[in-house]
């Protein structure tokens, strides 16, 4: 039967989610390993593998939606709606490990001394990378948004522009987390504190790598004209992540860097 009473397109099987499955499932075993062993081939072969596939699942929802037309006006207001929900559990999850911090950090236990940090850790200064990052990514969230007026007003090479400018700044950013680690002066392993600053920031970088990979699929995109004035909930929904992974970092720079220096 092709006739359908409804709005929705009935999509075609799709190997693509049991695929992606397996890859996390084979990507979280290869973190074990590097954990315990110190290799890390299986999760450089698992992530490009994890990577291919998505490409190959977004090629298809591209397909559907700009192609072939299947997503219509109440698809797309579900997919605006399914990104708002996903947006909150993501916020909620930011919550749980702030709420993790001020945890430990209002009442410090005697064992890390009842101090906060804890006595030996020496904490990054917050002015120096730290606030070089914040500047970072509040520019990337002003050359973003001056991508989206400009798409919206048809100056589509403006559009490309900044985006690519959003980009090369999230690249930076991620090049400056990098070296921080790198310096660290603590690791993960020194008491709860390096233990919640190394999970609530290394999170936020996986984010941003989200995000920045959710930029280059909307900058290409953009250069093939996928997106017009009207249509573009892509581009849309890669912003409103941006602008949420912006939002999380300030909060992450107030009180991890700011109020424990």
């Amino acid at each position: 039967m092709n006739k359908s009473n409804h709005p929705y397109h009935m999509v075609s099987i799709s190997p693509w989610p049991l695929i992606l499955s397996i890859n996390i499932m084979i990507f979280l075993i290869s973190m074990i390993k590097w954990f315990y062993f110190m290799k890390i081939n299986l999760m450089i072969l698992s992530s490009i593998s994890m990577l291919l596939t998505l490409f190959q699942w977004w090629r298809d929802v591209i397909r559907e939606s700009t192609f072939q037309g299947m997503h219509t006006s109440n698809i797309v207001k579900n997919l605006k709606m399914s990104m708002i929900l996903f947006i909150t559990s993501e916020i909620f999850f930011f919550i749980s490990l702030f709420w993790t911090y001020f945890h430990s950090s209002l009442s410090p236990s005697i064992e890390i001394g009842m101090l906060w940090p804890p006595k030996n850790i020496i904490m990054f200064n917050p002015y120096d990378i730290p606030l070089l990052n914040s500047i970072i990514l509040i520019t990337s969230g002003i050359t973003i948004t001056w991508s989206h007026n400009s798409l919206i007003n048809k100056k589509t090479n403006t559009a490309i522009l900044t985006l690519l400018y959003t980009i090369w700044l999230s690249c930076m950013f991620t090049m400056c987390q990098y070296f921080e680690y790198k310096w660290a002066p603590f690791t993960i392993a020194d008491s709860v504190f390096g233990s919640i600053f190394f999970l609530t920031t290394g999170f936020h970088g996986i984010h941003v790598i989200i995000g920045t990979i959710f930029l280059i699929i909307c900058m290409f995109r953009m250069m093939s004209y996928h997106f017009s004035k009207n249509h573009h909930f892509g581009f849309e929904a890669a912003i409103w992540y941006w602008h949420f992974v912006d939002i999380v970092w300030l909060f992450v720079y107030t009180w991890l860097y700011w109020w424990s220096f």
